[in-house]
């Protein structure tokens, strides 16, 4: 972990979507990265929620996009993804861009997506892959008792959107 990244952060193509190195800490106890900080965050980013996914290799998760929630992910290894953002939002002036990242162990990452920018994530090593989302919204809403802000395309075979 932590050494030399066979994958550069790229820059950002798309407005309100940020990607950065997540930096790792690592001593003879193993290693630890600071997934977010307040001080570094606009409050209306703040997470509400967070959750943590292993996701097999060559399997994909998205993509779908919300309405309201921005996501913060972290991709910190073990395991690499191509992610994938496609900005669906009409009055954005990078509308229509697709734009491509490869974060975890060999580059760990995070990525900050808003809401109208379509997103998933493909492990492409051959090991499980861990992600952390720290999202600003909370799933279905307060006591879970809202609509999920997801609109899902990974089912829809005629999507434009694919992990491939």
């Amino acid at each position: 972990m932590g050494g030399s990244a066979k994958f550069i952060i790229p820059a950002v193509n798309i407005p309100g979507v940020v990607c950065r190195a997540l930096v790792i800490y690592e001593d003879a106890r193993g290693w630890l990265a600071e997934l977010f900080r307040q001080d570094e965050l606009a409050p209306e980013l703040a997470p509400v929620m967070s959750y943590i996914s292993l996701t097999r290799p060559g399997v994909g998760r998205g993509p779908h996009a919300h309405r309201q929630q921005t996501d913060y992910f972290c991709f910190p290894g073990p395991g690499d993804f191509r992610v994938i953002l496609w900005d669906q939002r009409p009055e954005s002036p990078s509308y229509g861009t697709r734009q491509e990242f490869h974060l975890g162990e060999n580059c760990p990452g995070i990525l900050l997506v808003p809401p109208g920018v379509v997103h998933g994530y493909l492990n492409i090593s051959g090991q499980m892959g861990l992600v952390i989302n720290c999202a600003n919204r909370l799933f279905k809403g307060p006591g879970r008792r809202e609509e999920v802000d997801e609109i899902r395309y990974e089912d829809d075979p005629d999507c434009p959107f694919r992990l491939e």
